[in-house]
């Protein structure tokens, strides 16, 4: 096949709901293409957004359980979204929702069984991206980078500013992908302390000012010291970041206004300074009115903030186009980008007998 409509499902660490994104992928003059056709986001509920904050070491059953009922929902989201718009997809192709992402000792589960999503919504289902390169000793992140190269290769560099921040561009003619630092997962947590689901427009933290202590710490966190590839984990900002904003002793806005400053900072190190470029800006983080106000103080790159479908369901995209790569046993995720001994194409599929 040379065209596929797939549905890619994606949730993030900052929790803001379920993207849904069915999207159409033409291989064409050597070159792939894409278009969204329907997308939307689901907000979690409560219960949803508490069960899945909750989860950590503890219960082994409460986790199986929690996998296999989240899938459930998130295959009868699909059949909703599919009935809603009288689609006939492909497959759908789910990154699932990240609990552990340890990689130094092999492990990372993203929980949302494809069993039961294809159970429930009748398709095939590509789940599970990530285990296998982990198993080859490598990071199993950043996956995008891939999607990044045949997608939006009229970008030098491509940033997506969700849960973290991540970063791919080419060098020496090889894709090199990181993550950055948290972004997303800690702002929303502090805005939370303000009864705020998000720090809309960055408005609480343009109202606080720069703790240059908190911030020299934040900055001197051996992570950033690593050199690629590497890759962060809810474990590590609850053990690093959220313990050293929690007892700095400064007010919550200077905290946003202070953290809103190292994620810049960070990302500012990120892209290569002696290169010239188009950097592709996505995620939730884009819209942060104020973070990107103190990029551009620190970026001198030409940062380029897409049209709201690419802008919201980028990484929904590409993990729909990753199911692709994965059906037809290509490789979707790349050794340059998570040092795993070899390419490799990763998911799980299912088959409901449809």
């Amino acid at each position: 096949m040379t065209s596929y409509r797939v549905i890619g499902l994606m949730s993030g660490t900052s929790l803001d709901g379920v993207d849904i994104a069915f999207c159409e992928f033409r291989f064409k003059a050597e070159q792939w293409h894409y278009s969204i056709l329907k997308a939307e986001t689901v907000p979690y509920t409560t219960k949803w957004k508490e069960r899945l904050a909750g989860l950590g070491p503890g219960s082994a059953l409460e986790l199986a359980l929690t996998d296999t009922e989240y899938g459930h929902y998130l295959g009868k989201l699909c059949r909703k979204f599919i009935e809603k718009y009288n689609l006939e997809p492909a497959f759908i192709a789910s990154h699932g929702h990240t609990i552990f992402h340890q990689p130094a000792r092999h492990l990372t589960l993203q929980i949302g069984r494809g069993s039961a999503i294809a159970a429930e919504a009748g398709y095939p289902v590509v789940s599970d991206f990530r285990s296998l390169d982990v198993a080859l000793g490598g990071e199993g992140a950043p996956l995008v980078p891939i999607g990044d190269r045949l997608l939006f290769p009229g970008f030098d560099a491509c940033l997506n500013l969700g849960g973290f921040a991540n970063i791919s561009f080419e060098a020496k003619g090889k894709r090199i992908a990181f993550d950055i630092c948290p972004v997303n997962i800690v702002l929303n947590a502090l805005a939370a302390q303000a009864g705020k689901t998000y720090d809309r427009d960055g408005i609480l933290s343009r109202s606080g000012h720069i703790s240059e202590p908190l911030l020299k710490k934040l900055n001197a966190l051996t992570f950033y010291k690593k050199a690629p590839p590497k890759s962060l984990g809810r474990e590590w900002v609850e053990q690093h970041v959220i313990s050293l904003l929690a007892g700095s002793g400064v007010s919550l806005a200077d905290q946003l206004a202070t953290f809103t400053e190292h994620v810049a900072i960070q990302i500012s190190h990120s892209y290569p300074s002696g290169r010239d470029g188009k950097i592709l800006v996505t995620g939730g983080g884009a819209l942060n009115k104020f973070l990107i106000s103190r990029m551009r103080e620190h970026i001198r790159h030409d940062l380029v903030i897409p049209d709201k479908l690419t802008l919201n369901f980028k990484e929904a995209l590409i993990f729909a186009f990753l199911g692709v790569l994965r059906w037809n046993g290509s490789a979707n995720c790349l050794s340059s980008v998570t040092g795993a001994e070899l390419d490799n194409s990763g998911g799980c599929i299912y088959l409901p007998g449809r």
